[in-house]
């Protein structure tokens, strides 16, 4: 079955189980997809709830044409239809963001849990998830692997245990602290599921300022909003010993919050002066009014649950989820020391007796094992021109095909890098695979595809991505957004009967005849493995391999 990728506007292929599988002219690694027709899609479009990553990220089975008219309609249009939706925004700052009182958010959980037909067990499993997610994203599982989790007596402590289980499946190993328990089956039953995980539960004996120092990171789930009062045995304790470690060890112990900091006022924060100041903050529906007193680098919102009668009735104000996350950071990002970032390489060796004596034929096993991690376009390359004078630039670009004569893309001929290609042919590529900690760096000499091939290429793509390249003057300066969007409606019209489109002649592929090809596979301690292969020319078979030093 053949579909169309509304986000990068190439054919999708599903097998018979609906599973998406890319076509030979695009690696597209999409969501799962609904078998959405285009009446669909202007049913989101016009009403109240519609959110604009339903439509650009997520795969739709319908045809070309159908595509062309909805993405043919006007700037303007969408903007109006999405105008109902407007409290909903992509929010950096926290003075723009809703911000719950107790009251309030007793009121949206009464109202979630009465007449929206939510049950306690549905917001909790959310919401666990919600900060599983959230920890995965900022706290990779191979550097903080032991986790601690905290948790209280109440909906907060039910919202560690979830997330207990959640982190447990994404490869932590956690251990946890429940020293309260309650004999409600929801309880008991997330306590039987992480036992059956063979997650262990420490008692209070076996809790110490030396102990917490054995964990990576702490998941703070003790006391949520509707906590009132001073904190009694054992977590008043137990949140002194996290607030000294969270500053006492070197380097420091990460603490994440569930929903607000434990022993915090839910509305004016610290106001005893316990001390606890998380790393991170997981706010839940919506941020309470003591996140505004939040100071650590990672405050993120999860429970992606809130439908829009209660956003509308509480008139709040929430960013919108990217893809299929849930959870979305919001806040300023952290002022980060770039010098400090650095990525201890772990994994696969790289030496002479196991790579290939055929670098295409090696090139074609790592991108094969790149598409299978499900690497985001694992055909982007960099690749770096120079015109006539040596003067380099560089961007992204995607492969549409390798063999052994080398490696294809296709351009507007009058684009800069075109330009610098046709004046200099010698260029080279970069591709970065970062989950797998492997590049790939090509240089040699650019020639124009044949006719045939760029025609063949042109006709693969979908009718819109046709129409676009007729559109655009690749790298000339234009006026506005809105010409571009006038040309490719009135372009539109006039193929609207989905008939052929001739390839400009602006526009054809170029490929790469390697000379040479390295392949860098990350190590620890920067001792990366480098093997490079070369030969004389473009028309040699016969490759020369050498170990670089890192």
């Amino acid at each position: 079955m053949k579909n169309w990728c509304l986000k990068c506007c190439e054919p999708i292929y599903g097998d018979a189980s609906g599973r998406l599988q890319p076509s030979s002219s695009r690696l597209c690694r999409g969501l799962p997809f609904s078998p959405l027709n285009i009446n669909t899609i202007k049913e989101f479009s016009l009403g109240s709830n519609f959110n604009h990553s339903l439509v650009t990220k997520r795969h739709l089975t319908t045809s070309p044409r159908a595509l062309d008219h909805w993405r043919c309609m006007s700037t303007t249009s969408l903007k109006d239809k999405m105008a109902g939706v407007g409290v909903l925004q992509h929010l950096h700052d926290p003075d723009s963001l809703s911000y719950l009182t107790q009251a309030e958010a007793a009121a949206i959980d009464e109202e979630l849990m009465g007449s929206l037909g939510f049950t306690i067990d549905q917001l909790m499993e959310l919401a666990g998830l919600s900060v599983a997610s959230a920890i995965f994203e900022v706290y990779g599982v191979q550097k903080y692997n032991r986790v601690l989790v905290i948790c209280g007596p109440g909906n907060n402590g039910g919202d560690g245990l979830v997330a207990s289980r959640h982190l447990y499946h994404f490869g932590y190993r956690p251990a946890i602290f429940y020293p309260k328990r309650t004999d409600k089956p929801i309880y008991k039953g997330l306590v039987t599921q992480l036992e059956s995980l063979s997650t262990p539960f420490l008692t209070e004996n076996m809790l110490s300022s030396e102990s917490l120092k054995d964990y990576d990171l702490i998941v703070d789930a003790i006391f949520g909003f509707s906590f009132r009062g001073k904190p009694r045995p054992p977590f008043d304790k137990l949140l002194q010993e996290l607030a000294d470690i969270s500053t006492a060890t070197t380097p420091a112990i990460p603490i994440v919050s569930v929903d607000i900091p434990s022993g915090w006022d839910v509305e004016i924060g610290d106001k005893d002066g316990l001390g606890l100041n998380p790393d991170m903050l997981v706010s839940l529906t919506a941020p309470k009014s003591c996140a505004k007193m939040f100071k650590g680098y990672h405050h993120y919102l999860g429970g992606r649950f809130v439908p829009p009668v209660i956003v509308e009735k509480y008139n709040l104000k929430l960013p919108l989820y990217p893809g299929s996350s849930l959870c979305v950071r919001i806040g300023k990002p952290p002022t980060i020391d770039v010098a400090a970032l650095r990525e201890n390489y772990v994994g696969a060796v790289l030496l002479e007796e196991q790579v290939n004596s055929d670098p295409f034929k090696q090139f074609q096993e790592w991108f094969e094992d790149a598409v299978a991690a499900g690497l985001t376009e694992p055909n982007a390359m960099t690749l770096a021109t120079a015109n006539s004078e040596g003067h380099p630039s560089a961007r992204m670009v995607l492969l549409k095909g390798y063999d052994n004569r080398g490696f294809v893309w296709y351009t507007n001929y009058g684009s800069r890098k075109a330009s610098e290609l046709l004046s200099n042919p010698w260029a080279s590529l970069v591709f970065f695979w970062d989950k797998l900690h492997r590049q790939v760096r090509v240089e040699g000499q650019v020639e124009k595809v044949s006719h045939n091939e760029s025609d063949e290429y042109f006709h693969s793509r979908p009718h819109g991505s046709q129409i676009g390249a007729i559109v655009s003057p690749q790298s000339e300066v234009v006026d506005g957004r809105q010409a571009l969007d006038d040309r490719y409606k009135k372009i539109c019209e006039q193929y609207a009967d989905g008939g052929y489109i001739p390839r400009p002649d602006c526009w054809g592929g170029f490929r790469l005849r390697p000379l040479a090809m390295e392949f860098w596979q990350g190590r620890e301690s920067r001792l990366h493995d480098r093997l490079l292969f070369t030969r004389e020319g473009v028309d040699e078979e016969k490759w020369t391999m050498q170990r670089l030093a890192p």
